[in-house]
């Protein structure tokens, strides 16, 4: 049986090492034992997100923590800014909604990035805004918004709270947190950091914990408070996820043994362009632009007469390699090429062949070689820098 290969946005592959890390006796969240474990595994993971803050775990997904940022921070009926260019920045909107707050929505088409510019001439008319929420890196459509500049337009223009999902990123992108005056830092385990899903990871700044101390809120389960207290203590409050804080220990090692996250996160912009040039080569067309092009995840335009679903479809079955469709109105026009993770540009030509082998299949006009060709060019020019 020919294995599976994963080339999604999220679930991404697992590595042996986290595996069988994650494989080793059950212990007691109640133990020293366990308290070393998640004192120094989440020591190892401040570098990933770019602050001196401590790292809070939740025996959850992504959305969880997304949720957590928005309740501990804002109250019913007070004003916060969205900026959403895809479905995971409409998430934002949907959970602030589903709180009562004043939703002041930035939205950009799918395929575009947020700048600073549209940021800055949006909040000039607003006041009193207590948040602004962003997505990342959206994975919908392949776009990394320039979130440093971003949290700068929110420190100089506004006394908000700037607040970021960087669930499909962190780990495979630039994180300063501390550098770039983000106030919460959110991430999931499924994505760049090679785990499978049910850990969410977030930080927080000074300035939001004052923020969560003064307030009211309607949470049991994801009150930051509680998981605070408990941090200081080595544990958290309710049963966390054991097996994937151990895995998450295995994952620090592979990423320092790497030379830190800087050359992860270099590894992952190479995989982008090693895709994007192929995509070039083979004439088929890219949803974003390189400028704010994701180093996690490419979002790909149907080869022309084809059906982004049916020929990733055909490649599932006949090359066992799985990409993702594209998500709302993108579906049928885009599939989606991950290469965050557990991922190198050994894969990334493996998965340009495929392509190739399937376009040929379906007898579509390109030069045979000539995305592989473009991809190796720019792998061995950055091995010669």
């Amino acid at each position: 049986m020919y294995p599976n290969i994963l080339r999604h946005p999220g679930p991404t592959p697992i590595p042996k090492r986290v595996q069988l890390a994650m494989s080793q006796d059950m212990i007691s969240h109640r133990t020293d034992e366990f308290v070393q474990l998640f004192r120094e595994t989440t020591n190892r993971v401040k570098p990933i997100f770019g602050t001196k803050q401590d790292i809070l775990l939740l025996p959850s997904g992504g959305t969880a923590a997304l949720e957590a940022a928005a309740v501990n921070t804002v109250s019913p009926g007070e004003e916060v800014v969205v900026i959403t260019v895809g479905a995971f920045g409409n998430y934002f909107v949907s959970i602030c909604e589903k709180y009562g707050f004043n939703v002041h929505k930035l939205e950009k088409p799918w395929g575009e990035a947020c700048t600073e510019e549209e940021l800055s001439e949006f909040l000039k008319p607003l006041s009193n805004i207590k948040a602004v929420f962003v997505t990342y890196n959206e994975t919908s459509t392949g776009i990394l918004n320039p979130i440093d500049k971003l949290a700068e337009v929110v420190r100089t223009e506004t006394d908000a709270l700037f607040i970021v999902d960087g669930v499909s990123c962190i780990g495979g992108a630039p994180a300063e947190m501390d550098a770039w005056g983000i106030d919460i830092l959110v991430t999931g385990s499924q994505k760049a950091m090679m785990l499978p899903p049910g850990l969410a990871l977030l930080s927080i700044s000074d300035r939001a914990w004052k923020v969560i101390e003064g307030i009211q809120k309607p949470a049991y389960y994801l009150d930051l408070l509680s998981y605070r207290d408990w941090a200081a203590k080595g544990m958290t409050p309710n049963t966390p996820a054991i097996s994937l804080i151990m895995g998450l220990s295995a994952v620090c090692d592979l990423i320092e043994e790497e030379g830190g996250i800087s050359q992860t996160v270099a590894r992952h912009e190479l995989m982008k362009n090693m895709v994007r040039e192929a995509m070039k080569a083979l004439s088929i067309g890219l949803l974003t632009s390189d400028e704010f092009a994701s180093p996690t995840i490419t979002a790909v335009l149907a080869p022309k007469g084809l059906e982004a679903g049916t020929f990733i479809k055909h490649l599932k079955d006949k090359y066992h390699i799985d990409f993702a469709g594209g998500l709302g109105h993108l579906q049928g026009k885009i599939f989606r090429f991950g290469h965050m993770g557990y991922c190198f540009p050994s894969d990334i030509l493996e998965a340009i062949s495929l392509i190739e082998a399937g376009l040929q299949d379906f007898s579509c006009p390109f030069e045979p070689g000539a995305g592989i060709l473009a991809a190796q060019k720019v792998f061995l020019a950055a091995q010669h820098k």
